[in-house]
């Protein structure tokens, strides 16, 4: 193959093809790849500012059938640790959100047996009632997927439930690797590839704002991780036009102290390098996602900040709290100022904003 062809197409924000990737993937030096990548990142947002949100990971529950292998935080139903987060807590965490000048809550959690969709839009009419100007990214495809299969209904059916109850947003969560042969093997109770993608597509049809994810560093081939990607932005290439549909990607590597996938031989063994590389590729291959953000909460600041010169445009969020990948060893803590210093630090002006990627103002 041609590298400089490829680079040119990408340079151009034309697709690559999944074989094209895969060849620059594993053949062009990392420091041409992000330049590259960073050129496709000035085309696509230009300018020199990065992103950032406050925002806290509140877990609905901890009891979980999806047997994922990489999560240590998840129970069984009948384990004595098991619980659901009580409306009285909620509040707690929310109050302490707003005084630091968050203004959204990232609702996760198991998939529940005996939860259904009326628990959700329950909590969420509830939370939106004593805090409406709170934001509420909950939930994901995984969890859609479960409700409806739960309720007899559709993945539109569901969805449009929870935006009615106070859904703002979709996070990408449970996307792992888009691989049937990898989600059979480390989360076997979760949705298969194409549920997860057709939730999406519904989200978009909705004009429901969403993310999009990866957790590598597993089990997956490189050429899966192309695969991911391209599928992304098959799906991408669907949403009807002007809607938001993706509004960014987020890859992160797995983290696997004590993991069940660790029990099992599997380490994460991705380097600084390894993660600039995915980045890079990410945002060639993705040519149609504008957002690309770099997770410093497993990777590091430091690593976060080199990111920001080889394709990502984003430093997430400061997590106030945050429990399944810290729980497999992720230790890196940044507050407020600390992730606004490390953004000027690497050359770049910060730019708070808004969970549909839109600069926002920090209301402290």
């Amino acid at each position: 193959m041609n590298t400089d062809k490829i680079l040119l197409k990408a340079l151009n924000l034309e697709p690559v093809s999944e074989e094209e990737g895969l060849f620059i993937y594993e053949n062009v030096p990392t420091t041409e790849l992000m330049l590259v990548a960073h050129e496709c990142r000035q085309k696509q947002v230009p300018g020199n500012k990065v992103g950032w949100i406050i925002d806290r990971n509140v877990n609905i529950t901890n009891v979980c059938i999806s047997g994922c292998k990489f999560c240590n935080f998840h129970c069984k139903i009948n384990e004595e640790a098991q619980y659901i987060t009580t409306i009285d807590e909620y509040c707690k965490k929310t109050e302490e959100l707003i005084a630091v000048g968050g203004r959204q809550l990232l609702l996760q959690g198991g998939m529940h047996p005996k939860l259904g969709l009326a628990f959700y839009t329950d909590l969420f009419s509830e939370l939106k009632n004593r805090y409406p100007n709170i934001k509420l990214h909950a939930l994901g495809p995984p969890e859609v997927a479960f409700l409806a299969k739960k309720e007899r209904m559709t993945f539109r059916e569901v969805l449009e439930k929870l935006v009615e109850s106070g859904l703002e947003s979709l996070p990408g969560a449970g996307a792992e690797i888009l691989s049937d042969r990898v989600r059979k093997t480390i989360s076997p109770g979760k949705c298969n590839t194409k549920d997860w993608l057709d939730v999406m597509r519904e989200a978009h049809k909705m004009n429901l704002v969403t993310s999009a994810t990866m957790m590598f560093g597993h089990i997956e081939t490189k050429q899966e991780r192309i695969e991911h990607l391209a599928l992304l932005r098959g799906v991408q290439a669907e949403k009807p036009e002007g809607n938001h549909g993706f509004v960014t990607f987020v890859p992160w590597p797995f983290m696997d102290e004590g993991t069940d996938l660790q029990k099992e031989g599997i380490s994460n063994k991705t380097t600084a390098n390894d993660y600039l590389r995915l980045v890079a590729i990410s945002r060639i291959m993705l040519n149609n996602v504008k957002n690309l953000q770099a997770s410093w909460l497993t990777v590091g600041a430091a690593t976060g900040q080199l990111c920001l010169h080889g394709g990502a445009n984003d430093l997430g969020s400061i997590m106030m709290e945050e429990n399944v990948v810290s729980a497999a060893g992720a230790q890196y803590k940044l507050d407020a100022a600390g992730i606004q210093q490390a953004i000027i630090d690497a050359g770049f002006e910060p730019q708070y904003r808004n969970q549909a990627y839109e600069p926002d103002f920090l209301p402290v």
